[in-house]
């Protein structure tokens, strides 16, 4: 869209609260990256119509999107995993600080070794991925068969900057990073146990709904 037409929708968008702030002003001193707004308010929206009694999040980050999801839905409750024992700390902080540490559970660890434990606490009604890029099918993979009947998968970032639609991706660094994330839009597109759509908000966000 044109960037006018964005910088329209953003001004409608109700104020986030204090806390919600604060860790917005913390995660771009910190260059921490956390979900885009315009990406952030369609998600909660699918999900609030979807209405998910147990979310699993692949990558708390400082907890940012995890409090996000369980302000938009009271009751539910989300498991969410962290391989950096910092950023898990600081999610925790927050976690307590907004009285929601009873319904969020922070797994740390590397998210490609943790299948166990996340298995325990399932199944999940909804699984968001918003990790390492270059592993999000592995993720979807491993954690796929953890999601009960109608569920759904979101999966953030998957227009990689706008990469993934460059024959030739001009800055190296990013090359291998954007053909993975070719092939596993590619991989959800063709998925034949998954209806996937991708909305271009924010830095793409993919939401895959179980056949």
């Amino acid at each position: 869209m044109d960037r006018s037409i964005d910088h329209y929708i953003e001004s409608l968008l109700p104020t986030r609260n204090e806390l919600f702030e604060e860790m917005e002003k913390v995660a771009e001193k910190e260059h921490i990256p956390i979900m885009e707004q315009m990406a952030i308010e369609v998600m909660l929206q699918f999900m609030r119509m979807q209405n998910p009694a147990k979310i699993l999040e692949v990558g708390t980050a400082i907890g940012y999107s995890a409090l996000r999801m369980a302000d938009a839905l009271p009751d539910v409750e989300i498991v969410t995993l962290e391989i950096d024992p910092v950023r898990a700390e600081q999610a925790r902080k927050y976690f307590r600080k907004a009285g929601a540490d009873g319904r969020i559970t922070i797994l740390e660890g590397d998210a490609l070794e943790l299948v166990d434990k996340v298995t325990e606490r399932g199944p999940y009604d909804a699984i968001f991925i918003d990790a390492a890029k270059g592993q999000y099918m592995k993720f979807f993979n491993m954690y796929g068969p953890l999601l009960g009947d109608r569920g759904c998968i979101y999966s953030d970032n998957v227009l990689f900057r706008g990469y993934v639609a460059e024959e030739i991706v001009q800055q190296r660094r990013f090359r291998s990073l954007a053909r993975k994330m070719k092939e596993f839009n590619r991989f959800l597109m063709e998925h034949e146990g998954y209806i996937t759509t991708i909305i271009p908000v924010g830095d793409g966000l993919a939401v895959s709904k179980k056949r």
